[in-house]
């Protein structure tokens, strides 16, 4: 039975694949930033999956909370099989010139230097005990796709293929793996929130996305079953492939389908 910790793992794709590893039999240990939001994950899970979920609060930009974590895995179930980086935050989409720079800092620290810190404190104890998988989650930007207000955080999802290069070059000949998981375009909070729901360009933006698009419950479940039937460093699994892109537009004009009802009728109801 595999032990798997997800950060940012309260909502969205984290929780997803939560609730996919635990129908695996496997034991996860939940973490996020918020206690509160911990404990009510947590206490929904273990009601389902008893004795197999634990949690723990994490900033993802301190070396000390990732230690904590790890720490609390090993307290909880005996050690780390498995590690997701999954924790990662957007902007509002605007030019660059238009970004508070406290906005530019925010999103570098978290989905970058969190990155590298979270790297850096797992691999020192997986190499200890020369066992375990980390997955680093790619975004828009990691394979080169740009778009206008997608700079910053194009950019760090950029760089996330670069540090799982190097590294897969600096475990070579351990038995510790790095890997990459793509989930493609989910509908989550972080998605939704890049957009003015009113605007002209989520009119335009929507169309692709409902294309392109697909929901948690219909990713996780894939990418659950490729992270435990991989067993070698520099994987990648990845939901939106190129051929399923290319079939997806050629029959658009036959699958009709809205994947943001729910967000966008929350937003009328706020107005």
């Amino acid at each position: 039975m595999k032990t798997v910790v997800i950060t940012g793992s309260t909502r969205g794709i984290g929780r997803g694949l939560a609730e996919n590893f635990l129908k695996k039999d496997c034991r996860v240990v939940i973490s996020g930033r918020s206690q509160q939001a911990v404990e009510q994950v947590v206490a929904e899970l273990e009601s389902e999956y008893p004795g197999r979920v634990a949690g723990r609060h994490c900033e993802i930009t301190s070396a000390a909370d990732i230690q904590s974590l790890w720490n609390a895995a090993c307290e909880a179930f005996g050690g780390v099989d498995v590690w997701i980086n999954n924790a990662g935050m957007s902007i509002a989409r605007k030019p660059l010139a238009e970004q508070p720079v406290s906005e530019l800092e925010k999103i570098v620290a978290t989905n970058l230097t969190g990155l590298l810190i979270a790297n850096k404190v797992v691999l020192a104890e997986m190499l200890k005990k020369n066992h375990g998988q980390i997955w680093n989650m790619e975004g828009f930007g990691s394979t080169g796709q740009s778009a206008p207000g997608m700079v910053a955080y194009g950019a760090t999802k950029r760089a996330l293929n670069y540090v799982n290069g190097s590294l897969q070059k600096e475990i070579k000949g351990t038995n510790v793996q790095v890997n990459t998981l793509s989930p493609g375009i989910v509908v989550t909070d972080l998605l939704v929130g890049d957009y003015d729901l009113a605007s002209d360009e989520w009119r335009k933006t929507k169309k692709i996305l409902n294309i392109l698009g697909d929901t948690v419950e219909t990713v996780t479940p894939f990418l659950v079953d490729g992270v435990l039937k991989t067993a070698k460093s520099g994987a990648r699994v990845a939901w939106l492939t190129t051929g399923k892109a290319f079939a997806r537009f050629l029959t658009a004009g036959f699958n009709k389908r809205d994947l943001f009802v729910e967000h966008e009728a929350q937003v009328q109801q706020s107005v």
